[in-house]
């Protein structure tokens, strides 16, 4: 038996392949994300349910301490930038109580960076309490040679 296609379907065929080419990459597909933070700290547990909601895909890793003030350290996070928790993703530092959003972002700009971090644990951004009566903070982009620059900007609420 001979199968034939008509111009129309072939047409067709082709354009469902060129859109669904086109489509951007869904939660399933991107990188997985390591986080280091104490086991002491529910914060930390409600930034990562945040990120799991989200859509990405969390592993846990429990360290206290000196040992996560050295992993910091050794992966380029500058003393002035630390926060209760630290993640790993595609090569990227998230140090932090950082929104989806700017993980999403920094994944697709992928500049020339260490990562990004919102120091300290201000009020109202993920897992620190309701975005709706946050108090104002900002995500830095941490260079390479250790600067750090403003990444995104989030007023109070």
């Amino acid at each position: 038996m001979r199968l034939m296609i008509s111009r129309r379907g072939f047409v067709l065929g082709a354009c469902a392949v060129s859109v669904t080419a086109a489509v951007p990459a869904t939660a399933e597909s991107r990188p997985g994300l390591h986080v280091l933070r104490d086991p002491n700290c529910g914060c930390c547990s409600a930034w990562v349910d945040i990120l799991q909601a989200d859509g990405f895909e969390v592993t846990v890793e429990e360290s206290e301490g000196a040992a996560l003030a050295q992993y910091k350290l050794d992966n380029g996070i500058p003393p002035a930038m630390g926060s209760c928790h630290t993640a790993k993703i595609a090569g990227y530092m998230i140090e932090g109580h950082v929104p989806p959003a700017d993980i999403r972002r920094l994944l697709d700009e992928r500049p020339d960076a260490i990562g990004i971090a919102v120091p300290g644990m201000p009020y109202g951004s993920p897992g620190m309490g309701p975005a709706g009566e946050r108090e104002a903070y900002e995500v830095f982009l941490i260079r390479r040679d250790g600067s750090t620059e403003v990444y995104a900007s989030y007023a109070a609420a």
